[in-house]
């Protein structure tokens, strides 16, 4: 368990587990939170966060209400964070900087670089990081995303949607708005995109 998680008070980290595990996920579960998280610490290591306890928060919440399909999703957790910093308060933690860091995250793909701080393109390509993962860590996420569109959506819509997204993800001058993850993914995304979209 990542020390942050560990720290949480254990009816709050009851609740944010339970949150992820409603409904089953075969990729936005508690795992991808810690993953994540592992990436925020190498951000944390490398060029440094100004404000890394809104990090953290928002990377804990970021997918913790996600139904497929949904296009509500990330508001929702928006505001189960902002629910939970209620009742657990956290001294100096900025809870409108949380909400509008996981509230970006619904337009991963569509930013660019100048759309954001540097602070908060950082925490979403700490989000994204899975893209330049190893492949065989990739195709897993690849298919837990699938996993959890079947039922929701057609399998052949899904699939054409999917290798649209991924598509466009390709075509893109830069995958990852910051030029910490850009330098040290960029090669290995594409990579990995080629083989999804091929």
């Amino acid at each position: 368990m990542h020390p942050i998680l560990a720290q949480l008070p254990p009816a709050q980290r009851q609740a944010l587990e339970q949150a992820y595990a409603t409904p089953p996920r075969a990729y936005h579960a508690i795992d991808h939170v810690q993953e994540v998280l592992r990436q925020v610490d190498a951000v944390a290591q490398g060029p440094g966060w100004r404000q890394p306890r809104e990090v953290q928060w928002a990377a804990l919440y970021h997918d913790a209400i996600y139904v497929a399909g949904r296009g509500d999703n990330e508001a929702r957790s928006a505001q189960l964070a902002q629910a939970h910093l209620a009742q657990w308060p956290q001294p100096g933690v900025d809870a409108a900087r949380v909400v509008e860091l996981i509230e970006l995250t619904a337009r991963h793909g569509a930013l660019s670089p100048g759309d954001v701080d540097a602070e908060a393109a950082l925490f979403l390509d700490c989000d994204m990081a899975i893209l330049g993962a190893a492949p065989e860590v990739f195709d897993a996420y690849d298919r837990g995303i699938a996993s959890e569109y079947a039922g929701v959506v057609p399998g052949f819509i899904f699939r054409r949607k999917r290798k649209q997204f991924l598509k466009d993800l390709l075509q893109r001058e830069r995958i990852y708005l910051s030029d910490f993850f850009h330098a040290r993914l960029d090669a290995a995304a594409r990579a990995n995109l080629r083989r999804a979209t091929c």
